[in-house]
């Protein structure tokens, strides 16, 4: 396996990771910025009223318990991604913070944001994206190596 794949997931596992944790911890609290917490907490208001289950089933979720679920599940999710080191702990992670981006994804465009607000959400929908790519080709060439190292030893026994 080239080590430079091994490098670009584990900088993207951590990386994005860390972003996650601190993106999460705005949603929570105001000790980082008293002004972007304010302004999530409003803004939240109009996602929780555009949020798939209150269209489709009527089920109506406080914008406050929204915004508190999405901040604790990237918190959890980003940690995983960045100290837990089994890919897939990971795996699960990164799908978990690729659904909440393609919902917030949804969410911005239901609520007619502008690019600047639905712009980090694509971006960082890409790079969860990207990182399960770079994965599934490492743990793909991984396995084509075992393959062949189990085949030239059968075929050693076999002489």
């Amino acid at each position: 396996m080239p080590a430079s794949n091994t490098i670009v997931l584990k900088s993207l596992s951590i990386l994005l990771g860390l972003f996650f944790v601190f993106v999460g911890t705005l949603k929570l609290t105001p000790h980082i910025s008293k002004d972007l917490y304010k302004d999530l907490r409003t803004e939240y208001v109009k996602y929780a009223k555009v949020f798939p289950l209150t269209a489709l089933f009527g089920i109506k979720i406080p914008s406050k318990w929204y915004r508190r679920s999405v901040g604790v599940l990237e918190i959890v999710c980003g940690l995983a991604m960045a100290l837990i080191p089994y890919h897939k702990v990971k795996n699960a992670a990164n799908i978990t913070l690729l659904v909440l981006m393609l919902l917030g994804i949804y969410q911005h465009w239901m609520v007619s944001d502008p690019f600047e607000r639905s712009g980090p959400a694509l971006v960082f929908t890409f790079m969860l994206g990207g990182r399960l790519v770079v994965w599934y080709q490492t743990s793909r060439k991984e396995a084509e190596q075992i393959a062949m190292a189990q085949a030239q030893t059968n075929g050693v026994k076999q002489d």
